[in-house]
């Protein structure tokens, strides 16, 4: 008896990005932050209290639930070496060359016997429609929108229901922002195209391209 696989869709839940919103297969919406990290051991015994007691009243203040996503990736030296080459190539002076190589040489062997890892840290905020306004009746729900043509009144109402649900995530993300500022943290949100190439690395884990940039605000 063949055994049937589940199409590779189906083990993805993310239906939708748009405007820096993450929509997902169950209707329900996520605002993805990037944040910065500290260096809690260089410290001082009170730097240290004071950041703990900050995050502490940050979390304590926090009406919604959020999650924390560390994610870790082998740095791919390849481009950096192909660069070193290329300037072992234009080099004319002789002692420079010998430096340059032995340089290449030693980044070689330290990076086969040593995995250098990048590690990224993200704060996802949920919302839920749900949460704060029920399903009109017959409306079948937030995300419950039939395949084909639509009238301009639902098609409108779609958008304000999204509009609705986007300023709900800013104010999330805005309330987690303030909180992790108090920290010396930074947030920054992620956009439309830094969510897309993120989801596509967690879904492509083999893939090696370049990190997720914080963009400049």
């Amino acid at each position: 008896m063949a055994v049937k696989s589940k199409a590779t869709q189906s083990f993805i839940v993310v239906k939708e990005v748009k405007d820096g919103v993450v929509t997902l297969t169950n209707g329900e919406m996520r605002m993805v932050l990037m944040v910065s990290s500290i260096n809690f051991a260089l410290r001082s015994e009170d730097e240290q209290e004071a950041i703990l007691l900050q995050f502490q009243n940050f979390l304590n203040s926090l009406e919604f639930s959020t999650q924390i996503f560390i994610q870790s990736r082998r740095l791919d030296i390849k481009p950096y070496l192909a660069m070193m080459e290329s300037r072992l190539k234009e080099q004319l002076n002789d002692l420079m060359k010998i430096q340059i190589e032995e340089y290449i040489g030693f980044i070689k062997r330290f990076t086969d016997t040593t995995s250098i890892m990048t590690k990224t840290f993200f704060i996802i905020v949920p919302y839920s429609r749900s949460e704060s306004v029920a399903p009109k009746k017959g409306g079948g729900g937030f995300m419950s929108f039939l395949p084909g043509k639509k009238s301009g009144k639902e098609s409108a109402e779609k958008t304000e229901a999204f509009e609705e649900a986007r300023s709900q995530l800013e104010q999330r993300a805005n309330i987690v922002k303030m909180g992790l500022a108090r920290t010396g943290v930074r947030a920054v949100p992620l956009g439309t195209e830094e969510l897309v190439e993120l989801y596509y690395k967690f879904y492509n884990p083999g893939e090696t391209e370049k990190p997720v940039q914080m963009a400049e605000k």
